[in-house]
């Protein structure tokens, strides 16, 4: 072998040598692919929305919190909680036997006083007559004009008591309105159709009226379930986006999973002051439908607002979205690549894509707790839909 070859085939084997160490190092610091989820981007409904900073409450259109004008004992309670009752049924009824003989005496009096009115202008007529016969007979010269002229008050006189007695009979007309508003007062009616939510009082107990500036309970509880709505604070912020008429989904804490449909019906001219940090404007959305069997007043909501809405245009979980519009997209070599978008509407589920993705390219939704960066080689363990 010559010293040429010699030299050559050192430098093989040196090769040979590094190629296996290069090899074995490869093979030490290899790491596996790490299983992620991913989702991909797709075509569909975007939407801003704005929701209650703070739990709503569900109330009803028209509720009345019902007391009699006066007080008294109460003698008839034909009601119970929970029962539906019509406009004009009667739902309490104080003592007021009194008043009803009041009415009775006021009845009987206007019966005399029409009678003494048909008394007093028969007479006025028949002294009108009398009198218009003596003119004739002072015209004749068989009277004097002295008996003419005391014919003629005695007309005017009869006149004047018949008008009187028609007076008196106004008087006792009214007299029975009087007692009739005065009996009104002792009975509670129904101003609309609804349910008893609540009746404080039993048979046989006094209920007396609030005293000016001193609240007390409501005898009756009536409220109209057929008409419910969601008063809902939302940030001062957001405010300005609401209109009336805007679609709204409701969400119920104690039915968790349905959606209700529903729409804007009210934004409060003012802003509420609760907490300085927390400046809030009331929103009122109304349910579409009528769902009496199912909700309760006074069950807590949220309301979500839809503001905006486009059809038909790519969009990403908004969850995926990292810090400055950033996310993690699979590359060719199932190495993660970090891209930059350009986002456009949306809200805590779905957001808009402008630019930076392209339909079907596939995103890092989540990697199991493991932090992974770009660059790190993955292995698709499952796509969400």
């Amino acid at each position: 072998m010559t010293r040429g070859s010699k030299k050559l085939f050192r430098m093989a084997g040196m090769l040979s040598i590094i190629a296996v160490l290069s090899y074995a190092g490869w093979q030490l610091t290899r790491t596996d692919p790490q299983p992620v989820e991913l989702v991909s981007a797709e075509r569909g409904i975007v939407e801003a929305t704005v929701i209650n900073t703070r739990a709503g409450t569900i109330k009803a259109c028209r509720r009345a919190r019902l007391s009699p004008a006066t007080g008294g004992q109460i003698i008839s309670l034909p009601i119970r909680e929970g029962d539906r009752v019509e406009s004009g049924q009667v739902l309490l009824e104080l003592w007021n036997v009194d008043l009803a003989a009041q009415k009775e005496l006021s009845k009987q009096q206007f019966v005399t006083a029409v009678s003494q009115q048909r008394e007093a202008c028969i007479l006025a007529e028949n002294a009108k007559r009398e009198s218009i016969r003596t003119q004739q007979l002072v015209a004749r010269g068989f009277v004097s004009s002295q008996r003419a002229d005391d014919a003629d008050a005695a007309a005017q006189a009869r006149h004047a008591a018949c008008a009187a007695a028609a007076a008196e009979v106004e008087r006792a007309r009214a007299q029975i309105a009087v007692v009739q508003a005065s009996l009104e007062r002792t009975v509670l009616i129904a101003p609309f159709a609804g349910i008893i939510a609540q009746v404080t009082g039993e048979l046989g107990e006094y209920v007396t009226p609030s005293p000016q500036g001193i609240p007390t309970p409501p005898a009756v509880d009536l409220i109209d379930d057929s008409c419910l709505y969601v008063s809902a604070p939302m940030d001062e912020v957001d405010a300005p986006k609401i209109r009336v008429g805007q679609v709204a989904r409701i969400l119920i804490d104690a039915l968790p999973g349905r959606t209700f449909e529903g729409h804007v019906r009210r934004i409060a001219p003012f802003v509420t002051e609760i907490e300085k940090q927390a400046r809030t404007v009331d929103v009122e959305a109304e349910f579409i439908n009528n769902y009496t069997d199912t909700l309760l007043v006074g069950y807590s909501a949220d309301v979500e607002v839809i503001v905006d809405q486009r059809e038909n245009v790519l969009r990403i979980p908004t969850q995926v979205i990292r810090q400055n519009n950033k996310v993690l997209i699979l590359g060719p070599d199932d190495k993660l690549e970090e891209r930059t978008l350009v986002t456009g509407l949306g809200n805590w589920v779905f957001t808009e894509v402008l630019e930076g993705l392209n339909e079907s390219e596939q995103v890092l939704f989540a990697s199991d707790g493991v932090e992974v960066t770009a660059g790190t080689h993955v292995t698709p363990k499952s796509t969400q839909p």
